[in-house]
């Protein structure tokens, strides 16, 4: 038999039992064996501490019963409902109906804490300790303020180069017909307004949609783009011939001369000249409140500056910030330069006695007596000639970084009024900046954008592209327009969607360098304002009347003419509902 057992053994490997096995089971049964006595002492000193009135320790009786000690981490408390988690556990995982009994047969008064409930402060303490945090005090309360409305929507001096048109409806404009084409044209060229003429002419949307996409340029070649004339599309262009830039710039002198004529005459309302480096506005009397012609360029360089005052052009610098101190450095440096007798009459007015104690000694190089003073008082006070030297150098050194400080930025930008308008019409024609001589654009003249025709000028058209998008859930009508986007286009255009349209909106996207523009004619329409100075401004319906040849509708012209605080906003969107009272900007 033993033979047979072996044998089934040896033959079936799964029967085998390895010593692990066997030590593991050992464990168990001592676990078990444990167990059962540490339950029938339980029990046992339960049984005892109901019948006698006086407990003993149970610790004591457990050592008592057994001389050796199953479990050390075990103990029996007086209190079970203080015994911890782990005892409760191990008394669940114990096996035995009785024992099971047992457990559920105990019982144990929970411990509740006492918590007090939390008491609510009175309200004029609550109050006082308002008052006396200063981090509240501190905090600015955000109150929104409602967007602005207008019935007209605001005139923008900045170029742009895109415009969207959103709305619900079609948009006029798209899929021309040919007299509609043909009507714009010619409504634009010959400055009809269809709506108002009896010419005969087409004066449905399209073709008057048509007509405000139009505008005037040159010199126009078609294989440079000139505006902006920084683009990238001129990376690969050859450089022009020497007889075809003597060509070019001849025709340009022609063509800006008669488009000065035009606006002194008030026969055009504005143009800009677009150089590499800088952008000119000439605007004519009445535009903008002013009641002289005038010009506005930027940016400019104190190169650039000293230039104007070494022809003895006036400007001012409407958009300069700067303490006193650096205007009267100002003044001393740029004022000074080549003519002790030329400043500037807006910093000539200002200038005082205290400044010029306080400034010290004016730099010149005609005015030698005072250089000549200065140095001999210090020669006197036993200053040596090299210190004399050096406060000379560190003095000039200040006035010049003050001075370029603001160059090729806003605060660059300057006003030329009036008369000097002449002049400095004669400098950009005979200045040697004006047109690069190096560069992408080398030997090209700058480039002329006017709303009306003039002599030398190629009618161009911005493009246009419609199509359908849906926001929302909802679908839209889309059209944008690409180009060179003169302020009197977006007046144009808003006239003649408020015809048809309840709601619209409108974005633009502003030519960087031509953002000061616009800055600078709030910036006089509210400085005029504040000054209540009568004879700066001129009366819209004065202008409006001077301007009524000029070429572009009376509506838009009035518009140009206003010089109110929302009358001049460079917008990014615009937008319109009838049922809010009209244009609304940001």
């Amino acid at each position: 038999m033993s033979s047979s057992n072996t044998e089934g053994m040896f033959s079936n490997p799964s029967q085998w039992k390895r010593p692990e096995d066997i030590l593991k089971m050992q464990r168990l049964k001592r676990k078990q064996k444990a167990l059962q006595d540490r339950i029938n002492n339980q029990s046992k000193s339960v049984t005892t501490t109901q019948s006698s009135k006086a407990p003993e320790d149970p610790i004591a009786s457990r050592f008592e019963s057994n001389t050796k000690r199953k479990n050390p981490f075990s103990r029996a408390t007086e209190n079970n409902a203080k015994r911890p988690k782990g005892d409760v556990l191990e008394d669940l995982t114990a096996t035995g109906e009785d024992s099971v009994f047992e457990l559920l047969s105990k019982t144990s008064a929970p411990v509740v804490p006492q918590l007090e409930a939390p008491v609510v402060k009175p309200l004029v303490e609550q109050q006082f300790l308002q008052q006396q945090c200063p981090v509240e005090q501190t905090l600015p309360e955000l109150v929104e303020e409602p967007p602005k409305t207008s019935k007209q929507a605001p005139i923008h001096w900045s170029i742009k180069s895109k415009l969207r048109i959103i709305c619900r409806t079609p948009i006029p404009g798209t899929n021309l017909k040919t007299n509609q084409e043909a009507s714009g044209l010619t409504s634009f060229v010959r400055c009809i307004d269809p709506k108002e003429s009896s010419t005969g002419l087409d004066i449905s949307p399209g073709a008057r949609f048509y007509q405000a996409t139009l505008y005037w340029q040159h010199p126009y070649l078609p294989w440079f783009t000139l505006f902006p004339r920084n683009s990238r599309n001129n990376n690969t262009q050859t450089p022009l011939d020497e007889s075809v830039r003597t060509v070019l710039a001849k025709e340009w002198v022609t063509s800006f001369r008669n488009l000065f004529q035009l606006v002194r005459a008030r026969q055009c309302p504005y143009f800009y000249l677009c150089a590499n480096s800088f952008t000119v506005l000439f605007r004519a009397a009445g535009i903008g409140g002013r009641v002289e012609t005038h010009a506005i360029m930027t940016p400019t360089s104190r190169g650039m500056r000293a230039a104007l005052k070494q022809e003895e052009i006036e400007f001012t610098m409407p958009l300069k910030k700067s303490s006193n101190t650096q205007e009267t450095l100002n003044r001393s440096a740029e004022s000074g330069i080549g003519n002790g007798s030329f400043s500037n009459s807006s910093e000539e007015q200002s200038q005082t006695a205290a400044t010029e104690d306080a400034s010290g000694d004016r730099l010149s190089d005609e005015d030698d007596d005072d250089d000549l003073d200065g140095e001999q008082w210090l020669e006197s006070l036993g200053v040596d000639a090299a210190e004399i030297r050096k406060i000379s150098d560190n003095h000039t050194k200040k006035v010049q970084k003050s001075e370029c400080g603001g160059d090729y930025s806003d605060q660059s930008l300057v006003l030329i009024e009036g008369s000097e308008c002449q002049a400095f019409f004669n400098f950009l024609l005979n200045a040697k900046s004006t047109i690069a001589k190096v560069g992408r654009l080398s030997g090209i003249p700058p480039t002329l954008l006017a709303p009306v025709s003039f002599v030398g000028a190629t009618l161009r058209s911005l493009q246009s592209r419609s199509t359908k998008i849906r926001m929302d859930g909802q679908d839209y009508h889309s059209t944008e327009l690409h180009g060179v986007i003169l302020p009197h286009i977006l007046p144009y255009l808003t006239d003649l969607l408020c015809e048809s349209k309840d709601k619209y909106s409108v974005t633009l996207a502003t030519v960087p360098n031509t953002a000061a523009l616009c800055e600078a004619s709030r910036k006089l329409i509210n400085d005029s304002d504040k000054e209540n100075d009568a004879s700066a401004l001129a009366d819209p319906v004065f202008g409006k009347e001077n301007l009524s040849d000029c070429g572009i509708n009376m509506r838009i012209v009035e518009t140009m003419c206003r010089a109110t605080k929302d009358s001049v906003f460079d917008t990014e969107r615009l937008l319109y509902n009838q049922e809010e009272g009209g244009f609304s900007w940001s």
